[in-house]
C-alpha cells in the first residue's frame, strides 16, 4: 500500500511539471541584449527643406528579437511617444525637433498603446516621416539615427538606437533657381520642365547646346548633382552655408556657359545619335553617339547621360565620355 501511494505520488508529481511546462512561456522585455533595431530609407527619392506632406523623409523601421524568449513592448498608435530621431550635420550641429512635436510632447494626454509580442526571430515594421520630429531647414548632409522607446517616450530608462543613416538634404529647387528664371528667347515665357521619357530629355538638352539657348539646355541638368561630381568641388559645397551653395551654383553656370570647366558636357556636336535608353522607375542611361567637327577630322564620342526622375520629371544628373575614334571630313 505505502508502495502504491508513492507511485501514485510520483506520477501526479510528473503530471504536474507536464501541464506546468505546455502553460509556461519566457518572456522578456525588449533591451540592447535581446532586440534589434534596424532604419532604412523608404522608398528613396531627392530630398528638400520643409514640405513635410509634399516631400516626405519616410524611414522604414524594423524591431526585431534576437533572443531566444518572447519579447514584448509597447507602441503607441502616435509612433511619436515611441520613437525619436537625432540628426546631425557636417559640422556636428543638431537638428532641432519640430514645434509639433515638442507640443505633442508636453501636453498631458493618454497615450494610447498596443502591447507587440514577438517570438525568437520574428520582427515588426512600420514607417515613419522622419520631418514630423525634426526641423529641416537647410540643405546639407545629416547623419540620422532612430531611438526607440519600449516603454514609450516618458521611460527613456531603456531605448533600442540604430546604426546611423546618411540622409542627403538638397537646396529646394525653387530656391536654388531664384536666381534664373528660364524664359522662352523671344516670347519671354517661362520655361517649364515637361514629363517627357528620358531619351527625350536628352535630345532636347544636346539640341538647345547646338542652338545655344542656355536656359533650355540647363532645363533638365541637376546642376547641384553635376557640380558635386568633383569631389574637391563636392566637399566644399557640402561645408558650405544655404546662401554660399547658392553662390556656388550661380558660378558654376556661369562657368559651364563659358567652357571653363566641364567642357565635355558643354561642348557642341554637329551630329548625334541616340543608340540605347534605358530606364527603370526612378534611374536610367542614354547613349549618344556625337560628332565633333574639327578643322581636318571629324571626332566621335560616345556619351552616357546618367537620369533619374522625381515627380515625373527625368533630370540629367552624372555623365561619362568615351573617345571613339576620328574619321575624315566628307
Amino acid at each position: 500500500m505505502k508502495r502504491t501511494l508513492i507511485s501514485i505520488i510520483a506520477f501526479f508529481s510528473v503530471f504536474a511539471q507536464s501541464i506546468f511546462a505546455q502553460n509556461y512561456v519566457a518572456t522578456t522585455a525588449a533591451s540592447v541584449d535581446n532586440a534589434q533595431i534596424e532604419a532604412k530609407f523608404y522608398n528613396r527619392t531627392l530630398y528638400y527643406p520643409g514640405n513635410t506632406d509634399d516631400n516626405p523623409v519616410n524611414v522604414h523601421v524594423t524591431i526585431r528579437n534576437t533572443s531566444p524568449d518572447t519579447l514584448r513592448f509597447k507602441l503607441a498608435d502616435d509612433r511619436r511617444f515611441s520613437l525619436d530621431f537625432k540628426a546631425v550635420n557636417v559640422k556636428n550641429i543638431e537638428l532641432e525637433k519640430t514645434d509639433s512635436l515638442r507640443r505633442k510632447r508636453e501636453t498631458d494626454q493618454t497615450v494610447y498603446f498596443r502591447e507587440i509580442a514577438l517570438e525568437p526571430g520574428e520582427e515588426y515594421s512600420f514607417v515613419e516621416n522622419l520631418k514630423e520630429y525634426l526641423d529641416i531647414k537647410e540643405a546639407s548632409i545629416y547623419y540620422v539615427t532612430v531611438i526607440f522607446y519600449p516603454e514609450l517616450y516618458r521611460k527613456k530608462n531603456t531605448t533600442l538606437v540604430s546604426k546611423r543613416l546618411t540622409l542627403e538634404v538638397r537646396p529646394s529647387p525653387l530656391a536654388s533657381a531664384s536666381r534664373f528664371v528660364p524664359v522662352e528667347s523671344g516670347t519671354g515665357a517661362v520655361l517649364q520642365a515637361e514629363a517627357i521619357s528620358p531619351d527625350k530629355v536628352v535630345e532636347q538638352t544636346i539640341i538647345a547646346r547646338q542652338q545655344s539657348t542656355w536656359d533650355k539646355f540647363f532645363l533638365y541638368m541637376d546642376l547641384e548633382a553635376i557640380l558635386k561630381n568633383n569631389p574637391t568641388r563636392g566637399r566644399r559645397y557640402n561645408a558650405a552655408g544655404a546662401d554660399e551653395r547658392a553662390e556656388m551654383l550661380e558660378q558654376f553656370r556661369a562657368d559651364l556657359q563659358k567652357s571653363r570647366i566641364d567642357t565635355d558636357i558643354v561642348a557642341i556636336p554637329y551630329s548625334f545619335e541616340i543608340t540605347n535608353t534605358t530606364y527603370s522607375q526612378t534611374q536610367g542611361t542614354v547613349q549618344v553617339i556625337e560628332k565633333f567637327r574639327n578643322p581636318t577630322y571629324v571626332e566621335l564620342k560616345e556619351y552616357t547621360y546618367h537620369v533619374r526622375q522625381r515627380d515625373g520629371i527625368w533630370q540629367i544628373y552624372d555623365y561619362t565620355v568615351i573617345n571613339l575614334r576620328t574619321e575624315p571630313i566628307e
